[in-house]
């Protein structure tokens, strides 16, 4: 027998055991059905929003963003030389025009977005340095690229083209990618690391396109430019699209009818310290690392007390994998979730925790996750609409025994509320109507990390009801501490991405299946470096931030979280400045050590 075979038995038996879940008229918790709510419900304090609070500087932010984009679209050659050095100076002339400007009329709100705007212009600058520094590792893969990105933007620049001397040049890149190519091909050859070659290919499908939009402008409109140039531009991106395939298969190690390896990009410790003082962090990254291995001893103890409550002795293992054994049979998610949305709805509603507009509760949506889509997100996604993973009829055996386990009602019970209200879906409702111009300075410490927070403060409330409820939302927390352990070593050159899939698994109890999801959708360049560590920093913050305000009595709890619903997404010391009204000095820097005194 083998080792899948009593997992597959006492899953199938389980399966057998369950019956669907029975009718629930009550399933809204109170909440009437939306098309029976009186649309009078959704409307908003119109007095009040005749008088908005945003500062003086909002439109001054919202014209940055929208001259800024403009040019992104104009200089659309994307990572070339021109656009990086156009883009740079544009934020450079901005932030020298910011700094000259008035400080000390500026209201309390207005000194926050003063801030955070020069803040998020010295970010912008520096990742644009950074970019610049890695096309030029790449001047001896991709020889060509300079004159790719020259044709859009000679385009752009309406300059007259020379059609036998750039069908020319253009042909000559089909020549040059079979030498280079024939260069790199012995095992002998001193080749690029597969971080840099991932970085090629990547920069390959850049060119690629920009070449695309550059002969499609003139192909057909354009008699001699047809003429000239249909043949070496096929030629060309055919070889582009050989080489980026040579590049993932032969050095990277991606494999037909395979996941593509786990390769990953690290920022390195000069990366992190810039990014962490965009976030507003005053810590290093090594600091960080102890954070989460202490929230992970927190876990830890907790894990043992569910276990023993369980009956389980101090067996996590076993407390997990029973835990992972409670799901509801296939076809019964959709009204699984349903439920748990309106559960987690009622218990914030009913203790006035926060303000809750009866629009939000009625317009979220729910769908269901692709198989493809779930090999990068093998649990949930959200916001307005909460993206569900759960077997599908194509997938294998393995697979679907898989899924039924990651997505069982606990863990489940554990993030519904987190993606939907008072979670992602809730924030992301008051940021579209409330100083929505924050959005430029989105962080995953906002957006993540009150998510997070409110898995924090329901433990504390009650929320988790059996032992059961309790070691869903452990794995969760427990998991959140291991982002921040395994991607900032990760980006410190510490960690390889098989050792953080080894991690997710021994340490946190991961499948491997969904381990190597997690540190794929870590790595796979979707998400910022400091993302996974947002959560639970986030949170940690936010933490701190309650106790300095609601604990000590200075601030009542739903003024607290509406406050900070209302301000927009921004660092967490920039809300704390918000929710306590604080006139910050122009000379401020970030100073706010949350990590003491933790309660």
């Amino acid at each position: 027998m083998t080792s899948q075979a009593p997992r597959t038995f006492a899953v199938l038996s389980l399966l057998a055991a369950i019956t669907t879940l029975p009718a629930r008229p009550d399933f809204r918790h109170g909440q009437p059905p939306q098309a029976q709510r009186p649309v009078n419900a959704y409307l908003p304090d119109l007095p009040k929003l005749a008088h908005p609070a945003s500062s003086e500087l909002r439109e001054l932010v919202e014209r940055f963003v929208t001259d800024r984009d403009g040019l992104r679209r104009f200089y659309s050659a994307q990572g070339s030389t021109l656009q990086l050095q156009r883009l740079a100076a544009f934020h450079e002339a901005w932030l020298a025009r910011l700094e000259a400007l008035p400080y000390d009329p500026l209201s309390s709100a207005g000194r926050i977005d003063w801030h955070l705007l020069r803040t998020q212009l010295r970010h912008e600058i520096a990742l644009l340095a950074r970019t610049g520094e890695r096309n030029v590792e790449l001047t001896d893969l991709l020889p060509f690229a300079d004159r790719i990105d020259r044709l859009q933007e000679a385009r752009r620049a309406f300059e007259p083209l020379a059609h036998a001397a750039t069908a020319a040049g253009l042909a000559q890149v089909a020549g040059e990618v079979k030498q280079l190519r024939a260069a790199l091909e012995p095992a002998d050859a001193r080749r690029p690391t597969k971080i840099i070659a991932l970085r090629a290919a990547s920069r390959i499908s850049d060119l690629t396109s920009t070449l695309k939009s550059w002969f499609d402008h003139s192909n057909a409109y354009d008699p001699q430019f047809s003429w000239w140039m249909r043949e070496p531009q096929k030629a060309a991106i055919t070889s582009l699209d050989g080489y980026a395939r040579f590049l993932r298969e032969r050095i990277v190690g991606f494999k037909d009818g395979e996941d593509e390896p786990i390769v990953g990009d690290p920022i390195g410790v000069a990366g992190l310290r810039h990014d962490l003082e965009r976030e507003m962090i005053p810590y290093t990254a090594e600091e960080l690392i102890a954070v989460g291995e202490r929230e992970f001893a927190w876990c830890e103890a907790e894990w043992k007390r569910a276990a023993r409550d369980m009956g389980l002795g101090d067996n996590w293992r076993a407390a997990l994998e029973r835990t992972k054994q409670d799901f509801v049979p296939p076809g019964d998610q959709p009204a699984l979730i349903a439920r748990q949305a309106y559960e987690a709805i009622e218990f914030v509603t009913k203790r006035d925790l926060l303000t809750v507009p009866a629009h939000a509760i009625d317009t979220f949506r729910m769908t269901m996750m692709s198989p493809e889509r779930q090999k990068v997100n093998p649990f949930f996604l959200g916001g307005e609409t909460i993206q569900v993973s759960f077997p599908t009829d194509t997938m294998d055996h393995a697979g679907k025994l898989d899924s039924l386990r990651a997505n069982n009602q606990h863990f489940c019970r554990a993030t519904v509320h987190h993606e939907l209200i008072p979670g992602h879906h809730l924030q992301m409702w008051y940021a579209a109507r409330h100083n929505q111009h924050r959005q430029l300075f989105y962080t995953p410490f906002w957006i993540e990390g009150w998510a997070l927070w409110w898995e924090f403060h329901l433990w504390d409330l009650g929320f988790p009801l059996t032992p059961e409820n309790r070691a869903g939302m452990l794995f969760w927390r427990t998991h959140r501490c291991a982002r921040i352990i395994f991607s900032l070593n990760f980006h410190l050159g510490k960690w390889t991405p098989q050792q953080c899939i080894d991690f997710l698994v021994e340490r946190v109890g991961h499948d491997r299946h969904t381990a190597t999801g997690e540190v794929r959708r870590s790595f796979n360049g979707s998400y910022s470096p400091l993302y996974q560590v947002g959560y639970m920093l986030g949170a940690i913050q936010l933490r701190a931030l309650y106790a300095e305000l609601v604990k000590s009595g200075r601030l009542p709890e739903k003024a607290f979280h509406d406050r900070i619903l209302e301000g927009g997404p921004m660092p967490i010391e920039m809300v704390r400045a918000h929710v306590t009204g604080a006139k910050l000095p122009r000379d401020y820097r970030s100073s706010w050590k949350f990590l003491e005194n933790q309660p």
